[in-house]
């Protein structure tokens, strides 16, 4: 009972701020109108056990959120970002367009013959899902992100202003 009630205030919380992304007055407040909608859902994972999803979620979109809010304090030509301005640029095109896609969802989810759950949950549903998407390759693409950091990291040290052999640090 308690879990139904959580998810039921999340959804709330998460639907709520999503629409305050788009009628807030400024860029900041939509920013952390996103955070709160993105931190309900991470929270959601939560009640459904996928608790590295869910940490995922959450941290990675603190982190995106809180980057994003410095980088308008900074470069935006309003004062960080909570001057008045609109989201929203054809309001009657985004109307239609919102109302078919949501027209169309729902009549997909209330035509889609769902089946029924066979079986029961597995013991840890995170691990359970690293197999699902990733099989037997789970190591191999394991050492293709560390590869793939490797090479972001060369890349931004190749492309400093002082290039690779810096020597003015040396006395020369």
């Amino acid at each position: 009972m308690a879990q139904a009630v959580a998810f039921w205030v999340l959804a709330v919380v998460a639907v709520a701020s999503g629409v305050a992304v788009f009628v807030t007055g400024s860029m900041a407040r939509a920013t952390f109108a996103l955070l709160a909608s993105l931190l309900a859902v991470g929270l959601t994972f939560l009640l459904i056990d996928l608790r590295y999803l869910s940490f995922l979620i959450i941290v990675m979109m603190v982190m995106e959120m809180l980057i994003m809010v410095v980088y308008m304090v900074m470069y935006m030509m309003n004062p960080a970002g909570l001057m008045p301005m609109t989201m929203v640029h054809n309001e009657r095109g985004a109307v239609v367009i919102a109302s078919a896609v949501f027209v169309l969802l729902a009549t997909g989810i209330l035509l889609t013959p769902w089946p029924s759950r066979r079986g029961t949950p597995p013991a840890d549903p995170t691990r359970q899902l690293g197999l699902s998407i990733m099989g037997p390759r789970m190591l191999v693409m394991i050492v293709i992100g560390l590869a793939i950091l490797a090479t972001m990291v060369a890349a931004i040290v190749l492309a400093t202003d002082r290039g690779r052999y810096d020597h003015a640090g040396r006395g020369r």
